[in-house]
Protein backbone atom coordinates (compact mmCIF):
# COMPACT_ATOMS: atom_id res chain seq x y z
CA UNK A 1 0.00 0.00 0.00
CA UNK A 2 1.43 3.37 -1.00
CA UNK A 3 0.44 6.11 1.41
CA UNK A 4 1.75 9.27 3.03
CA UNK A 5 0.73 11.87 5.57
CA UNK A 6 -1.20 14.62 3.83
CA UNK A 7 -1.49 17.10 6.69
CA UNK A 8 -1.10 17.55 10.42
CA UNK A 9 -3.57 19.73 12.29
CA UNK A 10 -2.12 22.53 14.38
CA UNK A 11 -4.46 24.42 16.71
CA UNK A 12 -4.11 28.20 16.52
CA UNK A 13 -5.84 31.16 18.17
CA UNK A 14 -6.16 33.23 15.00
CA UNK A 15 -5.90 32.23 11.35
CA UNK A 16 -4.36 35.45 10.04
CA UNK A 17 -1.72 35.75 12.78
CA UNK A 18 -0.72 32.10 12.23
CA UNK A 19 -0.56 32.55 8.45
CA UNK A 20 1.66 35.60 8.93
CA UNK A 21 3.99 33.72 11.29
CA UNK A 22 4.37 30.66 9.10
CA UNK A 23 4.75 32.54 5.81
CA UNK A 24 6.81 35.50 7.01
CA UNK A 25 8.88 34.17 9.93
CA UNK A 26 9.35 30.59 8.75
CA UNK A 27 9.16 31.16 4.99
CA UNK A 28 6.35 28.65 4.41
CA UNK A 29 4.00 28.85 1.44
CA UNK A 30 0.28 29.39 1.92
CA UNK A 31 -1.17 26.47 -0.05
CA UNK A 32 -4.84 27.11 0.60
CA UNK A 33 -7.11 29.49 2.51
CA UNK A 34 -10.76 28.70 1.84
CA UNK A 35 -13.88 29.72 3.74
CA UNK A 36 -15.93 26.81 5.06
CA UNK A 37 -19.52 27.77 5.54
CA UNK A 38 -20.74 25.54 8.33
CA UNK A 39 -23.82 26.26 10.43
CA UNK A 40 -22.84 27.43 13.90
CA UNK A 41 -19.17 27.90 12.93
CA UNK A 42 -18.84 31.39 11.47
CA UNK A 43 -15.46 32.26 10.05
CA UNK A 44 -14.25 28.66 9.80
CA UNK A 45 -11.53 28.25 7.17
CA UNK A 46 -9.46 25.50 5.57
CA UNK A 47 -5.90 26.83 5.84
CA UNK A 48 -2.86 24.81 4.76
CA UNK A 49 0.78 25.89 4.87
CA UNK A 50 4.00 24.03 4.09
CA UNK A 51 7.69 24.73 3.70
CA UNK A 52 8.31 26.29 0.28
CA UNK A 53 8.87 23.71 -2.41
CA UNK A 54 8.08 20.74 -0.17
CA UNK A 55 5.96 18.02 -1.71
CA UNK A 56 3.74 16.03 0.61
CA UNK A 57 2.76 16.86 4.15
CA UNK A 58 1.35 20.27 5.11
CA UNK A 59 0.12 21.88 8.30
CA UNK A 60 -3.61 22.42 8.56
CA UNK A 61 -4.05 25.52 10.72
CA UNK A 62 -7.25 25.04 12.72
CA UNK A 63 -8.64 27.86 14.84
CA UNK A 64 -9.62 26.58 18.27
CA UNK A 65 -13.38 26.95 18.73
CA UNK A 66 -14.07 25.91 22.33
CA UNK A 67 -12.45 26.05 25.75
CA UNK A 68 -11.02 22.53 25.51
CA UNK A 69 -9.33 23.28 22.18
CA UNK A 70 -8.11 26.71 23.32
CA UNK A 71 -6.48 25.07 26.36
CA UNK A 72 -4.40 22.90 24.00
CA UNK A 73 -3.00 25.73 21.87
CA UNK A 74 0.77 25.58 22.19
CA UNK A 75 0.66 22.32 24.13
CA UNK A 76 0.16 19.81 21.36
CA UNK A 77 3.51 18.18 22.10
CA UNK A 78 2.98 18.10 25.85
CA UNK A 79 5.98 20.41 26.38
CA UNK A 80 8.29 18.33 24.17
CA UNK A 81 9.53 19.14 20.70
CA UNK A 82 6.51 18.40 18.56
CA UNK A 83 7.58 19.09 14.99
CA UNK A 84 10.87 18.93 13.11
CA UNK A 85 11.77 21.43 10.40
CA UNK A 86 14.65 19.97 8.41
CA UNK A 87 16.93 22.26 6.42
CA UNK A 88 19.97 22.08 4.19
CA UNK A 89 20.95 25.65 5.11
CA UNK A 90 20.87 25.63 8.90
CA UNK A 91 22.75 28.87 9.52
CA UNK A 92 20.96 30.79 6.77
CA UNK A 93 17.54 29.69 8.00
CA UNK A 94 18.49 30.23 11.64
CA UNK A 95 19.64 33.81 11.00
CA UNK A 96 16.60 34.60 8.81
CA UNK A 97 14.20 33.23 11.45
CA UNK A 98 16.02 35.06 14.25
CA UNK A 99 15.79 38.34 12.31
CA UNK A 100 12.05 37.70 11.86
CA UNK A 101 11.60 37.45 15.64
CA UNK A 102 11.25 33.69 16.05
CA UNK A 103 11.80 32.71 19.71
CA UNK A 104 14.67 30.25 20.12
CA UNK A 105 14.74 28.31 23.39
CA UNK A 106 18.49 27.66 23.30
CA UNK A 107 21.64 28.21 21.30
CA UNK A 108 22.28 26.00 18.26
CA UNK A 109 24.22 22.88 19.10
CA UNK A 110 26.07 20.10 17.33
CA UNK A 111 24.79 16.59 17.94
CA UNK A 112 25.90 13.24 16.58
CA UNK A 113 23.14 13.45 13.95
CA UNK A 114 23.60 17.11 12.95
CA UNK A 115 23.07 20.75 13.90
CA UNK A 116 19.90 21.53 15.85
CA UNK A 117 18.14 24.26 17.80
CA UNK A 118 14.74 24.33 19.52
CA UNK A 119 12.33 27.15 18.67
CA UNK A 120 8.69 27.94 19.41
CA UNK A 121 5.98 28.74 16.92
CA UNK A 122 3.46 31.56 17.38
CA UNK A 123 1.45 29.41 19.80
CA UNK A 124 4.35 28.07 21.86
CA UNK A 125 4.64 24.61 20.29
CA UNK A 126 8.25 23.47 20.30
CA UNK A 127 10.04 22.62 17.07
CA UNK A 128 13.53 21.52 16.10
CA UNK A 129 15.29 23.32 13.29
CA UNK A 130 17.55 20.53 12.13
CA UNK A 131 20.28 19.98 9.56
CA UNK A 132 21.30 16.32 9.41
CA UNK A 133 24.94 15.49 8.98
CA UNK A 134 25.58 13.88 5.61
CA UNK A 135 26.58 10.58 7.21
CA UNK A 136 23.77 10.48 9.79
CA UNK A 137 21.17 9.12 7.35
CA UNK A 138 23.14 6.13 6.07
Amino acid sequence: MASHLGALTLLVADYDAAIHFFTQALGFTLLEDSALDEPGKPGKRWVRVAPSGQPGCALLLARATNDEQRAQIGKQGGGRVFLFLETRDFWGDYERMRAAGVHFCEQPREEEYGTVVVFEDISGNRWDLLAHRADSRD
